[in-house]
């Protein structure tokens, strides 16, 4: 797989005129200054959820994205979504999904326990909002496409507007039917669309959809493949004219799209895409999908990250998606869906306070402002640092985070179902991805045939921060090579991981230790965030 060569630079994704709209394969006009962001401070910008202010982006754009937590990496810390199921039926097939597997322990598109009505998904939302004051957005994501279920999707929305005025409102499609719908999006005050677009070359989308519903005939192939991206491309113009924000998320398969990738971030570019996310198959057997039963592998933690940083430059990545349930509930990363099943809703004391959620949310917002300030401060000191020693400049190196939310390193590494990953340099943290683990700790005992496939999901780091760690924990992952670190329990992550790195490279500098590259790391294929045995759960 070869990565682009061009250095040439990209302009930024910015908004364009109805006029401007040409026909598919025609360039469009697009201005040299926009409204986008880049989602992971890269590139001369501050992150889309930058506390020092919306110094790259209309006012407009930053109050949309600055408590979103799947448009902003920042927000992702201390900001809360939820999805509800009422849209079942969908208009394509795509080889990476079934729709009719269900784990409780698992986080995967498609995935739900219950299918909603409007009305129960409504009275869901306000009851979440009243429990989870920081849960700031609603988005309709499946367990089909949004679109394919247009009475429902909307009259969920319309609800809502009523009744949770606060509550920003998203939704998920596949673009088949949005060009139908961009009206009634913007009716009901959608400002954020999600559309999965895997391919803008027909001949590689035939690998990836066996079919597509379109006008009352199932069409198949190239010709399916040809309509879909026809349609893909419309809807997100049209989006872009309109002033809705769209993130765009790409499915890497292996062989058949990844070097396809950078492609479709330069068109998505093109036509106004406000974010780029770029994530990995999940393709293990016994979800039943075609590309799981065929042997369709998953890409490694190198692969993805190597197509996302070849795309750098082009539309702005997202890095910190969880590819969640159609069901999901609470922060990335943590899924409270089992807290909110209907029979528990009676039971609650469902008061929808707006100003109670407006003072908490402000108290969220200050803390977000204490982790950016100790992130710059920490910048500033690992910049001098960099002057004075003679380490080289290029040095870079993977730090996972053990974390339970806040932005902070405050989590015991037993209890950890995912670690987020971090980039750190002189220059900066980066946030880079998260890998997903079965619980090392079960009923408070270490489970030792479970560690190795936890240390191997971390394998290309340098050093693991955690809140608190155990002796054979910690053997294990220095005879790995992975040093456990627990002298910042409580502080936020970005501070944390750029004083160890400042250490690490006084370490190098003074002979101490020699840097050596790590290897790779292996992505959790399933998904699952507990030590479930899946088929006992899909039983």
């Amino acid at each position: 797989m070869q990565a682009s060569t061009s250095t040439a630079p990209m302009q930024a994704p910015t908004y364009i005129g109805i006029g401007q709209i040409k026909p598919l394969g025609a360039g469009l006009d697009v201005p040299a200054a926009g409204g986008g962001c880049s989602s992971h401070g890269g590139e001369g910008k501050a992150s889309c959820g930058s506390s020092a202010g919306p110094d790259d982006m209309p006012q407009e754009i930053w109050d949309k994205v600055k408590n979103h937590p799947c448009y902003s990496e920042e927000a992702h810390h201390h900001y809360a979504r939820m999805h509800v199921a009422v849209a079942p039926a969908c208009n394509i097939q795509c080889n990476y999904c079934n729709r009719k597997y269900d784990c409780s322990n698992e986080s995967r598109p498609g995935v739900v326990s219950q299918k909603l009505t409007p009305d129960q998904a409504v009275r869901k939302v306000v009851a979440v909002a009243s429990e989870i004051p920081q849960m700031t957005v609603l988005g309709i994501a499946g367990p089909g496409d949004a679109l394919a279920n247009p009475a429902k999707t909307f009259e969920t929305f319309r609800m809502l507007q009523e009744q949770a005025p606060d509550i920003k409102l998203c939704l998920s499609t596949n673009g088949l039917a949005l060009p139908d719908y961009v009206d009634e999006i913007c009716k009901y005050n959608v400002d954020h669309v999600t559309i999965t677009i895997n391919m803008v070359d027909p001949a590689v989308g035939e690998k990836i959809y066996p079919w597509i519903f379109w006008e009352h005939r199932r069409v198949r192939g190239y010709e399916a493949a040809k309509i879909l991206h026809e349609r893909q491309m419309l809807g997100l113009e049209m989006l872009t004219a309109r002033g809705v924000l769209t993130k765009i998320n790409s499915v890497l398969i292996p062989g058949v799209n990844d070097e396809h990738l950078y492609e479709v971030n330069r068109e998505v570019k093109k036509r106004g895409a406000f974010l780029h996310n770029i994530m990995p198959l999940i393709s293990e057997p016994e979800h039943g999908t075609y590309f799981g039963l065929s042997g369709q592998r998953g890409p490694s933690a190198t692969e993805l990250k190597a197509v996302q940083d070849a795309c750098m430059g082009g539309a702005n990545l997202m890095r910190h998606c969880r590819q969640c349930r159609a069901d999901a509930v609470g922060l990335l990363g943590e899924d409270r869906s089992e807290e909110f099943t209907l029979d528990k809703l009676d039971a609650l004391d469902v008061v929808y306070d707006l100003e109670k959620r407006q003072a908490y949310q402000a108290q969220v917002e200050h803390e977000r402002q204490a982790q950016h300030a100790a992130k710059e401060e920490a910048l500033a000191a690992s910049r001098s640092l960099a002057v004075a020693d003679d380490v080289g400049d290029e040095l870079k190196v993977l730090v996972a985070v053990a974390t339970k939310g806040g932005g902070r390193v405050n989590e015991h590494f037993g209890h950890v179902s995912e670690f987020q990953v971090f980039e750190v340099s002189a220059a900066q943290a980066l946030f880079v991805g998260h890998r997903r683990v079965d619980l090392y700790c079960q009923g408070g005992f270490g489970d030792d045939e479970q560690l190795p496939s936890v240390v191997r999901a971390i394998n290309d780091c340098h050093a693991v921060l955690v809140a608190k760690i155990g002796a054979c924990p910690r053997d294990e992952l220095l005879a790995a090579g992975v040093e456990p670190v627990d002298q910042y329990a409580g502080d936020f992550i970005e501070k944390a991981a750029l004083e160890w790195f400042n250490g690490y490279r006084s370490r190098i500098a003074s002979g101490a230790i020699v840097h050596q590259h790590r290897g790779d790391a292996q992505i959790r294929q399933g998904a699952y965030t507990h030590g479930a045995d899946p088929m006992a759960q899909a039983a």
